[in-house]
């Protein structure tokens, strides 16, 4: 089974057991450091992350989790472009929105400060902080659309019902002398959009 690289050079399916490989053997010991790795580009492969987080090859979905989980460490992002690393190899895929879904939310209390944490689609748990951002993106409906940074410049989409929760806890406040509305997580202020329009949308 071969897949044409950008340049025409035949990509093998057996790469895709190399990168697999490589993924396990530099994963041992947490996540591997993708951004340390900056190996010769060897074409673009026929895999695609679609817009519900669903892993494709080939067309095909990706039915087995732990490979979805074991590829996702070592995704990386150079401008607009998507990569699976090794320290020898660098192959392209597709990404169709963002690479993660943020699939669960908890909320943690301590006296007057919240805490937000969401697990992703590949069963990663990100705090939300001022490492870790939530943007709000305008989405075609008219509402927005979360996203939440989990590591860099990889972002995992907000599922809609999480959104609705997100709005359900927001709260207004003032930001450079505009009322925003928006939400507090580990003291920082996630502002939506402008609180009169926010307002009418809720």
């Amino acid at each position: 089974m071969a897949i044409q690289g950008q340049a025409g050079t035949p990509t093998t399916g057996a790469n895709l057991d190399n990168l697999a490989s490589a993924a396990r053997n530099e994963g041992k010991r947490g996540l591997p450091p993708v951004h340390l790795w900056n190996p010769e580009f060897c074409g673009d492969i026929d895999m695609r992350i679609a817009s519900d987080g669903t892993w494709f090859y080939m067309g095909t979905p990706i039915g087995r989790p732990a490979l979805v989980r074991l590829f996702s460490t070592i995704l990386k992002r150079e401008g607009d472009k998507h990569f699976l690393v090794t320290p020898v190899e660098k192959v392209g895929i597709r990404v169709d929105d963002a690479p993660f879904m943020a699939v669960e939310m908890q909320k943690e209390a301590d006296g007057n400060s919240t805490r937000l944490h969401f697990r992703t689609n590949v069963d990663d748990w990100v705090d939300c902080d001022a490492d870790h951002q939530l943007r709000f993106k305008a989405a075609a409906d008219g509402g927005l659309t979360p996203y939440l940074h989990v590591r860099s410049n990889l972002w995992a989409k907000v599922t809609r019902p999480l959104y609705y929760d997100l709005v359900d806890m927001g709260e207004e406040q003032v930001v450079d002398g505009r009322e925003m509305f928006g939400l507090m997580s580990a003291g920082v202020f996630f502002p939506m959009g402008a609180a009169e329009l926010v307002r009418e949308f809720r």
